[in-house]
């Protein structure tokens, strides 16, 4: 199997930004999900509840962030002073982050909310609750420092929504952070150790999905539209327990390793095959 494509999302929600190559931290990729909308009461914001972060594009920069977005000016938001840090809650998890105030206008303008922008300057803050060990940390990912999805899987999902009389869903609904080829659907959520290139993850928990997967955006109008799919599918062919489940989250073993695409992927450690997703 090889590494087909590598993605990381500066801004939690907002636009993909697709890699040749990153470095690996122990909460994830460098620069993946270390900003993050809150309200004013400090609890996170999604494209869950405000679809229009899905057509923000964030760009990184020496310490800030460069927003833009359709029908808006672009801003620059400065490197927030790291003495300020606001209490913020990221589902179960309550931590501080360092408030970036000069974007708080730019962003409840565009999403129609009084919002604030926080970056997580000490990711060592964040623990993981469920499926890790005590000293495993994550960024601003909704539970794991890293996604890893098959086209096998996806190639596989779409044949059944085109059966169904659906439209087929591009990678880029499921959020991955890793993308890898390979000949048998599933075959993922047996994996419990996985090399990629020079950098080793443990597999410790399957994705359940959510409505985010099934909206799309133009990033030229600004729209976004939902639909059924592929939650719909996946809830009739992926359903374990209560949830349906989708791609594979890891953590990563190899701190300071690079993932280049092209890079060879292994499974060092599986399960036997038909148990379902991890976690499920």
């Amino acid at each position: 199997m090889r590494l087909t494509s590598l993605h990381r999302y500066p801004l939690k929600s907002a636009r993909v930004e697709d890699l040749a190559a990153a470095e690996v931290e122990p909460w994830g990729l460098v620069g993946d999900r270390r900003w993050m909308v809150v309200d004013e009461a400090g609890h996170f914001i999604s494209a869950r509840e405000s679809h229009r972060l899905l057509t923000v594009h964030p760009r990184l920069t020496d310490g800030g962030l460069h927003l833009s977005a359709p029908g808006a000016a672009p801003f620059e938001v400065a490197p927030p002073d790291p003495a300020r840090q606001v209490p913020v809650r990221l589902w179960k998890t309550e931590f501080t982050a360092a408030e970036a105030t000069d974007a708080s206008a730019w962003l409840s303008e565009l999403l129609g909310g009084a919002v604030r922008l926080v970056h997580l300057d000490d990711p060592t803050r964040r623990p993981i609750t469920g499926f890790a060990r005590p000293e495993d940390r994550v960024s601003l990912a909704d539970g794991y420092p890293l996604l890893v999805a098959t086209e096998a899987s996806l190639a596989a999902l779409n044949a059944s929504i085109e059966e169904g009389g659906g439209e087929p869903v591009p990678m880029s609904r499921m959020r991955p952070n890793l993308v890898v080829d390979g000949d048998l659907p599933w075959a993922e959520d047996d994996w419990r150790l996985l090399r990629v290139g020079d950098a080793t993850f443990r597999a410790v928990k399957g994705c359940a999905r959510c409505v985010i997967t099934t909206l799309e955006a133009d990033h030229g109008s600004g729209a976004v539209t939902g639909g059924k799919e592929p939650l719909r599918t996946l809830a009739r062919t992926r359903r374990f327990g209560k949830k349906a489940w989708f791609a594979v989250n890891l953590i990563p073993e190899t701190p300071g390793a690079v993932v280049r695409v092209g890079d060879e992927v292994e499974v060092l450690e599986a399960a036997p095959p038909g148990g379902g997703p991890l976690g499920a």
